[in-house]
């Protein structure tokens, strides 16, 4: 009898370690964590200090600048403390930044959105490498990953660019967005005009 009890005993101790809890996986602009919502919630369901987290966010991301999109992985432990673990900027940011972009294409299979050099694939790659998910990842894999990343935004890779020519581009590229967004605006108000 002692034995199975010792053996639940020793069950029960390997148990408590299980940890059930999940990871926050979320994307917070930097220096911008607020107790409000969306990350206050989240935060809050996870029994996490809101307002110590919100300080603690932007005291490690205040040589960021504002706004920025930085995913973060939030990790709870038993005693309401957690780990905090901060990437770096999405490679779909990186790859609008150097193509001087701010959205990528509505239907990238029929529209380019704009043009990055290899040079530039290459620097985001190697900014890519630092995140802890692509630690021991290859240049040439992430690579292949941002060149996926890039067919998906509309975001074409070239050998060289004229920046006189890809001005032109940019501008008429702005046009297009502009009758985009006319576009999805009046489906939005002809939808509420039915719904209504």
């Amino acid at each position: 009898m002692s034995k199975s009890v010792a053996r639940l005993k020793s069950m029960k101790k390997v148990a408590d370690k299980i940890d059930h809890s999940s990871k926050l996986r979320t994307d917070i602009p930097a220096g911008m964590a607020a107790p409000g919502p969306p990350l206050g919630p989240m935060l809050g369901q996870r029994n996490i200090n809101v307002p110590a987290f919100c300080k603690d966010f932007n005291e490690r991301t205040a040589n960021i600048k504002p706004g920025i999109p930085l995913p973060t992985r939030v990790k709870m432990n038993p005693d309401r403390s957690y780990q905090l673990v901060i990437h770096q900027p999405p490679a779909s940011y990186f790859l609008k930044q150097a193509a001087g972009i701010n959205r990528g294409a509505m239907e990238p299979v029929r529209e380019t959105s704009g043009k990055i050099t290899l040079k530039h694939l290459y620097e985001i790659a190697k900014i890519k490498s630092q995140d802890p998910t692509l630690d021991f990842k290859p240049l040439k894999e992430i690579c292949t990953m941002l060149i996926g990343t890039a067919r998906t935004c509309g975001i074409e890779i070239v050998r060289e660019l004229d920046p006189q020519e890809y001005g032109e581009f940019l501008n008429q590229r702005k046009l297009a967005v502009e009758e985009q967004k006319k576009l999805l605006q009046e489906k939005r108000e002809a939808k509420m005009l039915r719904t209504a």
